[in-house]
């Protein structure tokens, strides 16, 4: 068959040949390096060679060459050039050793990160917590390969593998935790527990991989209870308020009574002190007229009745007159004067 071609072709004119044609005119043509035995024997030759040529591979600077034969993986190369036995008895697998993969649980980025729309997968996100209330958690998983025939002939589908491992692993540790740890304080040990635990998963399958990182990337309520976990975050947030002002206004009370009581136990001390001190005087003083008394017993009660009638009755005017004078003065009352004071 013949097809109609524009311009003069390399046959001479604008009709292709056939290929029995171009067979044909290749078999009568002479040419010095076929020698005496003509075309087939050296297009053989050129078959074989461009076929063991096919064996020269290249191994990228972040691949790791894996050659298989006949199937079984034979050895392992590092980047450059190399050469396997050509098909089928030998092939080459290059996996990127050095590239860290990326695992989305939970979610599905649309259109590439730039745009930063993602789309919610509920049957992977939504799980268990240990009061067996449901909480939205999406995360990412970052894995290397560390051994590259493990990961390429111990499981199949490696990166729905580490996903469903990644899920089951988050499942158990949720599993463990209350769902107010999981919102609040305890992320980064629930992404800590549940990487070793995934990491303790891939080893046990053999995957030969490195679980780089596990990454919240958002933990919420179920959209349904929302609304209800907004209330009790509102109110504990109301309860430590309240308890933070109670403490604030103990620091501010307890220092004030504790210098008050302070200053009442040291005025009661010193006032202890004082009384003692003042009975111990009185008692010194007393001891001092007794020993007075008893050398002279009639002076000296004269003279404590003297100090007592002066300290009885210090704003009256007084006359002192001896006893046997007394007798020759005439009493006088001043009636004129207590007169004026009863009217």
């Amino acid at each position: 068959m013949a097809g109609q071609g524009g311009g003069n072709g390399p046959w001479g004119g604008g009709e292709q040949p056939d290929l029995r044609e171009v067979i044909d005119k290749l078999k009568n043509l002479k040419l010095p390096f076929l020698g005496k035995h003509g075309f087939f024997p050296a297009l053989v030759v050129i078959i074989i060679l461009l076929w063991m040529a096919s064996g020269i591979y290249f191994v990228a600077p972040d691949e790791l060459g894996v050659v298989k034969r006949f199937g079984k993986a034979v050895r392992t190369t590092t980047p450059g050039p190399h050469y396997h036995l050509p098909s089928p008895f030998e092939a080459v697998m290059r996996p990127k050793v050095t590239q860290v993969q990326r695992i989305e649980v939970g979610f599905r980025t649309i259109g590439g990160k730039e745009h930063g729309r993602y789309r919610a997968v509920p049957a992977e996100s939504l799980m268990l917590t240990k009061a067996e209330n449901i909480v939205n958690m999406t995360f990412i998983v970052q894995y290397k390969i560390s051994d590259a025939i493990k990961y390429l002939f111990n499981v199949r589908e490696q990166d729905k593998t580490v996903k469903d491992a990644a899920e089951a692993a988050m499942r158990e540790i949720a599993g463990r935790n209350e769902i107010d740890n999981i919102l609040t304080v305890g992320k980064f040990k629930v992404q800590q527990a549940a990487k070793e635990r995934l990491q303790e998963i891939l080893n046990g399958y053999g995957a030969g991989i490195h679980v780089v990182a596990v990454q919240l990337q958002d933990v919420h309520p179920p959209d349904q209870v929302m609304a209800a976990f907004k209330d009790v975050a509102s109110a504990k947030e109301d309860k430590a308020k309240m308890i933070n002002e109670a403490h604030g206004y103990s620091n501010e009370i307890l220092p004030r009574a504790k210098g008050k009581a302070a200053q009442i136990t040291n005025d009661a001390i010193a006032y202890k002190e004082s009384k003692i001190i003042s009975a111990q005087g009185d008692v010194s003083r007393f001891l001092q007229v007794l020993e007075q008394y008893r050398m002279a017993k009639k002076i000296t009660e004269k003279r404590l009745y003297i100090e007592t009638m002066e300290e009885i009755l210090p704003t009256i005017n007084k006359i002192i007159i001896e006893g046997k004078i007394g007798g020759n003065v005439l009493p006088y009352l001043p009636l004129k004067k207590e007169i004026l004071k009863d009217k």
